[in-house]
């Protein structure tokens, strides 16, 4: 038999890893989630610029994506492909300038440059993640593979015919600038990209998505990638999705039955924050809808 609703998992483990123990200590100061999209209106909520799996470096490899009017493809250097935690910093990137950009324009700020200067403890803090020694290993390898890890963008007019391809990193760069004792990363330096500083400080009304905090506690790559689908895609509403079409954006090289029982573990689970997640039977195969929970009374 075919994949099915029957074939949905009966129950499934949380989604969600408990909140560390320095969650929410007044030690920094922790700006609202944000994610924006990137040049020529493509966002990168619903295709994946990371691999999901922890387990798989992909060094070397490509990920292509073939959308409506243009093509994207993410590379990976030595270091291996980004991942969806390393992103994380992205993120953090993102919402601190989203920040700085609005005191700026109060006049209360200068108007922030392309430098973002972290202290390793601020970004565990951001990510809500403990500050184990392994962390802060495990962060400087994530800052290598986001700055290796390169996008490139090509978009087509009505015709089929090349109009742009545009090129970028995830993160133009950084440098480690203190240490602790031991050898630990202190503060860092990270230079924002274009893409990032021109999504946000150079437009007026910057399109800004919030995000919820507990997407950090999300455990699993995918269950990850379908909470940034839901919410691109259904806001405040409710979005489907083909099983087929996120297998595709997801970047997996699962195969897709393998693909769609990790998909059903997470409807089944269907705890992640903000949206409520079920099996639809679509004419060319299973279907997902996410949907915003304040709606939820009404489905049936």
């Amino acid at each position: 038999m075919g994949d099915s609703i029957e074939d949905a998992p009966v129950v499934d483990p949380p989604s969600l890893r408990p909140t560390p123990a320095n969650d929410n200590q007044p030690d920094f100061f922790v700006p609202a989630l944000h994610d924006i999209p990137v040049k020529d209106g493509i966002g990168l909520m619903d295709i994946a610029v990371f691999r999901l799996s922890r387990n798989q470096s992909r060094k070397a490899e490509i990920i292509c994506h073939d959308l409506p009017g243009a093509s994207v493809e993410i590379s990976s250097g030595a270091y291996g492909m980004a991942t969806i935690e390393d992103y994380d910093i992205i993120l953090m990137a993102i919402s601190h300038l989203a920040e700085l950009v609005k005191r700026y324009r109060a006049g209360k700020a200068p108007q922030p440059s392309r430098t973002f200067r972290p202290h390793s403890a601020e970004i565990f803090e951001f990510r809500r993640t403990s500050k184990g020694g392994m962390q802060y290993k495990a962060l400087e390898k994530a800052l290598d593979r986001l700055n290796t890890t390169r996008v490139k963008i090509t978009v087509t007019d009505r015709n089929a015919k090349l109009r742009a391809s545009d090129g970028f990193g995830l993160i133009d760069g950084y440098r480690v600038i203190s240490r602790t004792d031991t050898g630990k990363m202190g503060a860092v330096e990270i230079t924002v990209p274009d893409w990032i500083y021109e999504g946000i400080v150079n437009h007026e009304n910057p399109n800004i998505l919030t995000v919820n905090p507990d997407y950090f506690l999300i455990r699993k790559g995918l269950a990850r990638f379908i909470y940034r689908m839901a919410r691109k895609a259904a806001g405040t509403g409710e979005a489907r999705y083909m099983f087929d079409t996120i297998h595709k954006r997801s970047g997996s090289t699962r195969a897709f039955r393998k693909f769609a029982f990790d998909l059903r573990e997470v409807i089944a689970a269907n705890d992640l924050p903000d949206y409520h997640l079920s099996e639809e039977r679509g004419k060319d195969g299973p279907v997902l809808r996410m949907r915003q929970r304040s709606t939820n009374s009404q489905i049936k």
